[in-house]
């Protein structure tokens, strides 16, 4: 008869070292842990066991298959004995938490009496995902932050434009290239051509077309976030005739 009481999964994992001076026993960990998931009416679906691992980071075997089980929803909660058995990285721990609280799985930690099954444990599982929230804000910031600072520098981000290439991560003009993006503004503002015959003529769509032709970085600038600055790439378009285009583009 298949039972009905929620599946739990335990992780337990051991340095060789720590085992050696400080005697955490996978087996004891383990025995530790199905004593207290069984009192708290669960069944163990499976043991998951990292031995001579250490929680640098998450990258171990029963790791990987402990998560991968979890957002396949095998289970209903993981079992810990300690958090530093998790992870020693306050910041892996915290995303990873907070990704199995999106998950639906409930977390508990033995020793540090942390668990979300209680409303107080709920309630340090919600503190969890307020720092797991800022940790991403703080990631993102610091991401737009160096983008901002590498485009108001000069450096190109994203991939080269016709007519460029990239060499080092630094734009250097395609001569071929760069002779095609002149012809096609010339083109465009002296023979009566629509947009969409333009971009039939080279192989591209009308709207790859018009952005070819709103291109500042052919003016030698670099631009993020609605904010240009000047690149350390040369120009291929003169600024008189790219304001030309542009006024011609306006009457479309």
């Amino acid at each position: 008869m298949a039972s009905n009481k929620p599946l739990a999964a335990i992780y337990v994992r051991v340095s060789t070292q720590e085992q050696a001076q400080q005697g955490f026993s996978l087996n004891a960990q383990q025995e530790a842990l199905k004593n207290y998931a069984q009192v708290l009416g669960y069944e163990i679906h499976a043991i998951y066991r990292d031995e001579g691992k250490s929680a640098k980071d998450l990258k171990r075997p029963e790791m990987a298959r402990l998560l991968s089980d979890a957002e396949a929803k095998k289970f209903s909660a993981i079992f810990i004995y300690k958090l530093d058995r998790f992870s020693r990285s306050l910041k892996d721990l915290i995303l990873t938490i907070d990704k199995l609280k999106e998950w639906g799985i409930d977390f508990v930690s033995l020793q540090d009496r942390i668990e979300t099954t209680s409303a107080s444990g709920k309630l340090m599982f919600h503190i969890i995902s307020a720092f797991a929230e800022f940790e991403r804000n703080v990631i993102g910031d610091r991401t737009r932050f160096g983008m901002q600072r590498k485009a108001k520098e000069g450096g190109f981000i994203a991939k080269a434009p016709k007519g460029y290439t990239l060499i080092n991560k630094k734009l250097v003009v395609h001569e071929e290239e760069s002779e095609k993006v002149k012809q096609i503004y010339n083109t465009f503002l002296n023979e009566t051509i629509s947009l969409t015959k333009l971009a039939k003529n080279y192989g591209m769509t009308t709207a790859g077309m018009k952005k070819l032709l709103q291109n500042t970085t052919y003016l030698g600038k670099v631009k993020f976030a609605n904010e240009e600055s000047p690149g350390e790439h040369k120009s291929i378009i003169s600024q008189e005739l790219f304001d030309k285009i542009q006024e011609k583009l306006s009457r479309i």
